[in-house]
């Protein structure tokens, strides 16, 4: 084994280490190191969308909406700030937990915890996203946002709002589906059988579990981030 893994040595062996991926990630399954490169790329457009909008507001002269009025909502007569944010954001963290739980139980190969944990997942995941869609529905019906204007102040609060939120929750939309596939797989066994198919990796291994949780809280990361720039500031 040592002299397979051999570097040829002078300035060839530098070439053929930076060149071989075999070696760069021999022990790394192909598609943790894919959703890597892809959560560092997403990192990068969701960095881009908070510095616009800090930018935007900053230097706007019309007077931005004040948050904890917007995103109010009046429950048994009283007018309660960024409720609704709140619980979203306790959602969606709350997920992060049972995601957690689901990798651990994943590796030790016990498939119905994994399972159900998986499904928990997805329903805080879905439930994250009905609320975003009540948001939504309230300032677009109700207070009359829309992309390209405001009535309550700077026409870029609307802009920024639907392409941020809409992004995020776009990448959760999208996370509570391959989080029931992959909890389907687990149920069904796929992933013990010596052939892989589609989101199942090497056999008898949980690796896709773990790759999902790695979407999965870099999407709870990003919200805390949004809701830390966007809704408190």
């Amino acid at each position: 084994m040592a002299e397979s893994l051999a570097l040829t040595p002078g300035i060839r062996g530098i070439v053929e280490d930076w060149s071989s991926d075999q070696r760069a990630f021999k022990n790394v399954p192909w598609g943790k190191a894919m959703m890597w490169i892809f959560l560092l790329s997403d990192t990068f457009i969701f960095s881009c969308f908070l510095v616009s909008y800090m930018t935007v507001r900053m230097s706007t002269t019309a007077p931005w909406p004040n948050s904890s009025e917007v995103f109010a909502l009046t429950l048994f007569g009283n007018h309660i700030p960024l409720i609704l944010i709140a619980i979203m954001t306790f959602v969606l963290i709350t997920s992060s937990g049972t995601m957690a739980m689901a990798v651990k139980f994943g590796y030790e190969k016990k498939k119905v915890p994994t399972f159900w944990l998986l499904v928990v997942t997805a329903f805080f995941g879905a439930a994250f996203v009905g609320m975003q869609a009540f948001e939504w529905t309230k300032l677009i019906v109700d207070e009359g946002v829309r992309p390209w204007g405001n009535p309550m102040g700077a026409p870029q609060f609307g802009a920024a709002f639907f392409m941020i939120t809409g992004f995020h929750g776009t990448h959760v939309s999208f996370g509570v589906l391959f989080l029931i596939i992959t909890a389907i797989k687990v149920r069904r066994g796929d992933l013990d059988k010596e052939t892989p198919g589609f989101m199942t990796g090497r056999p008898n291994r949980y690796e896709i579990v773990e790759t999902m949780g790695l979407y999965w809280h870099f999407v709870d990361l990003v919200w805390v981030f949004i809701f830390a720039f966007f809704y408190l500031w």
